[in-house]
């Protein structure tokens, strides 16, 4: 049998993680508009009895920001965004008049349940960087919010990479690199803005190289 690529680099089976996702808001905040847009967090992790050290258990974290796109209650009618990248987000993928989904934007996406899913950032844990996880981690996490939101979004911009890249070819680079591990995934670019189609098959079929490579037969592979 032949041993999954890079199984050696890896602290453990990439199909042990699980995700952990979780609003989390203040228990008086019980009325629509005092948590809007919603705050999520991810956590990627390996579980305990899976045989990985402890102190790379944990795999990466995923900020996404879910909004509501009905024409009530908006992400345009938040004031307390307070990101950049949120607002143009918003202005961009949102009609202005109506605060709902851009007409032509809306004549693209699948019809859903009308919230959009913003994903903000997504950082892997140094030793489960480099053997291409991000793409089918953030495929795991949006298919799992598919059931309760219609599409999502990202801003990919080299601004996002400057405090962690030595300067600015770098943090273009990496602005490049982010936008195709999108586009691998479904994501297409549109007026500047990075947007999925939810019931895109490109989600499930980001987990088909980690299945191929560490599947059963691979996992007998593993020290």
């Amino acid at each position: 049998m032949t041993m999954a690529p890079d199984a050696a680099d890896l602290p453990a089976n990439p199909l042990s993680i699980r995700l952990s996702i979780k609003h989390e808001r203040l228990w008086w905040h019980i009325d629509d508009e005092d948590h809007l847009p919603e705050r999520w967090e991810v956590s990627a992790d390996v579980w305990a009895g899976e045989g990985c050290p402890d102190h790379v258990r944990h795999v990466a974290d995923i900020s996404l920001v879910i909004a509501d796109l009905r024409r009530e209650r908006n992400l345009l009618d938040s004031v307390a965004l307070g990101e950049w990248a949120l607002e143009y987000i918003a202005e961009t993928v949102l009609d202005s008049s109506d605060g709902r989904l851009h007409p032509d934007l809306d004549a693209q996406i699948s019809d859903g349940a009308p919230r959009m899913v913003i994903l903000r950032d997504v950082r892997l844990a140094p030793h489960w960087r480099g053997h291409g996880l991000a793409a089918p981690l953030i495929a795991g996490t949006l298919r799992t919010l598919a059931h309760s939101t219609r599409l999502a979004a990202c801003r990919v911009s080299p601004a996002d990479f400057r405090a962690a890249c030595p300067d600015r070819i770098s943090a273009e680079l990496a602005s490049v690199r982010m936008a195709a591990m999108l586009e691998r995934i479904g994501f297409y670019p549109w007026r500047g803005v990075h947007v999925l189609d939810l019931r895109n098959p490109s989600l499930l079929e980001a987990r088909m190289s980690l299945l191929d490579n560490w599947g059963p037969t691979a996992r007998d592979e593993l020290p």
